[in-house]
């Protein structure tokens, strides 16, 4: 096992075994849950990928749109959307346009991990607005085979307060580093 990937592997135990702020699934929304069981807190995530970015591929699940209108952190590996949106379906259920899921999303991420040189095997931590959709992307990811990935279970904006306002937790609320300029190259493209 390589150096770094033993350093991954210890800190993620320790942050698992460690601090108040680790996230144990009976403490969660069933929604933000995964069969794999692995949730960090947004400042856990920081902390995980200030201390060993090569060994870790950092994912923004969000829609490009998203990025730009609500903010980002350029410690992303790269920005692959779990869904995007059909502007030409309405639903009708919540008024918004359709959600359709990310046909390209497997291949993205195997393209993201081989550009940093790292496997299947390797830690992937999916971070989403609130860690509803990086859940469900760590869910396809389990079933294509990916077992070491970590769902942000409070996200970027975090969980909504009595008012409906998104100031309970997560990446921005915790004072996290942020940033509405874009880097082009972290950027989803369609294929």
């Amino acid at each position: 096992m390589k150096k770094y990937g033993f350093m991954t592997i210890v800190l993620l135990l320790a942050i698992a075994i460690s601090g108040s702020n680790t996230v144990l699934a009976g403490e969660i929304a069933k929604k933000k849950q995964t069969p794999q069981g692995k949730y960090l807190t947004s400042q856990e995530t920081f902390d995980l990928v200030n201390n060993d970015p090569e060994n870790i591929l950092f994912i923004d699940t969000r829609t490009q749109a998203e990025l730009e209108f609500v903010g980002w952190t350029s410690l992303i590996d790269g920005n692959v959307p779990y869904v995007t949106k059909d502007l030409n379906a309405w639903d009708t259920k919540k008024p918004r346009f359709k959600n359709v899921a990310n046909s390209n999303f497997l291949v993205a991420i195997e393209d993201l991990l081989a550009k940093k040189k790292l496997t299947k095997e390797s830690s992937i931590v999916l971070i989403c607005r609130s860690g509803s959709r990086s859940a469900k992307a760590a869910n396809l990811l389990f079933k294509a085979g990916y077992h070491n990935v970590y769902s942000v279970t409070d996200g970027f904006e975090g969980d909504k307060d009595k008012k409906g306002y998104r100031t309970v937790n997560g990446w921005k609320n915790a004072g996290l580093p942020w940033d509405y300029k874009l880097e082009k190259g972290k950027m989803y493209w369609e294929f």
